[in-house]
């Protein structure tokens, strides 16, 4: 069945970006969804292992919110879909690729593979496996933000942490206690539901008493938004407005992306449970496809600029994953390196 809400209307034309930022999201959203075909074909060829969950169709969520934040200074909180998110706050495509491969020079020293990408020179918090558990540490990383520059008086301390969670994790307790701390504490912090209509084989619309998440807001008096998760345009938008507001103090936003998964829950899920005419639907509204289609409105890109960009990103990829697989595996004896903070 084709989703029964209605995609909600944003005038992308407010959206104010010159070529430069045009080319900036096209680039970061191709490089997302060819990183991940890159991983699909990696996993099936045995060069990755145990659960590897793909981004593709989600591309435009990641882009319109962190790349209107500022990289290496603000926080991003991820999930067990983290290989974009990470891409998207500046962790080089290598350090990702090698970190799935398990190897030495991936950004978690190849300790954590798919689902517990971590960096710190990027405020990457990390991937979190488990449905919601990043929440609280988003919410812990916007909190010290709040009380270095209100208590201590750091003036530089105006960081803004973005916690991006699925649909699922909105019916968990850590949703209802971190949302409303941070509404009390007018935290710095976006949470970000990344609605795509499916828990893995559970829809969303049988799972949760209301299925509108962006009006949980209003239970703990904090600001509510539902987007088009498939405009990053609108979802920039959306973002801008929002980090705005948390950088003036003035508290944190509740940000519903409505968005598609185009593969299975994992690369393990046959994907058999999803109706083909919904799969249709949500295709054809690919983020990629709009915004290339966008940039050509507004005359900021032409045909050859995309494509130029496209077999740049290409070439990164490939670059990434002969890095991979020429990077050292980890060695043994420093099986127990990393589990405690180092001096």
């Amino acid at each position: 069945m084709v989703a029964e809400r209605t995609l909600p209307k944003f005038d992308t034309n407010s959206v104010k970006i010159t070529k430069e930022e045009g080319l900036m999201l096209y680039e970061d959203m191709v490089l997302g969804r060819l990183f991940e075909d890159k991983c699909a074909e990696m996993y099936y060829r045995g060069k990755m292992f145990g659960f590897v969950h793909l981004y593709n169709g989600q591309e435009a969520v990641s882009t319109g919110v962190i790349r209107a934040m500022r990289r290496d200074e603000d926080f991003v909180s991820s999930t067990y879909r983290d290989h974009v998110h990470a891409l998207s706050a500046g962790v080089p495509a290598r350090e990702v690729m090698a970190e799935l491969f398990g190897k030495e020079t991936g950004c978690s020293k190849g300790r954590g593979g798919s689902m517990h990408m971590f960096s710190s020179p990027h405020n990457l918090l990390g991937g979190y496996a488990f449905v919601a558990e990043g929440i609280p540490v988003a919410t812990g990383a916007a909190f010290q933000s709040k009380y270095r520059k209100d208590a201590l008086k750091d003036k530089s301390a105006d960081q803004v942490t973005a916690c991006f969670f699925g649909d699922g994790a909105s019916n968990n307790g850590q949703f209802f206690e971190c949302l409303n701390m941070a509404a009390l504490w007018k935290l710095p912090i976006l949470y970000v539901v990344e609605n795509n209509k499916w828990a893995i084989g559970m829809a969303h619309d049988r799972a949760t008493s209301q299925p509108e998440i962006f009006k949980k807001a209003s239970v703990f008096n904090m600001a509510g938004y539902e987007v088009d998760g498939m405009d990053v345009l609108a979802v920039r938008g959306v973002a801008q407005e929002a980090i705005a507001r948390a950088r003036a103090g003035e508290g944190p936003t509740l940000i519903e992306a409505l968005t598609y998964r185009f593969r299975g829950h994992s690369l393990a899920d046959p994907d058999e449970l999803r109706d083909p005419q919904e799969k249709e639907f949500w295709a054809a509204r690919d983020p990629i496809k709009k915004l290339a289609a966008d940039l050509g409105k507004r005359n900021l890109a032409t045909a050859a600029e995309l494509k130029a960009i496209d077999d740049k990103v290409k070439a990164i990829v490939e670059d990434a994953v002969e890095f991979a697989e020429s990077s050292p595996e980890p060695d043994p004896a420093e099986l127990y390196r990393y589990i405690f903070a180092e001096n």
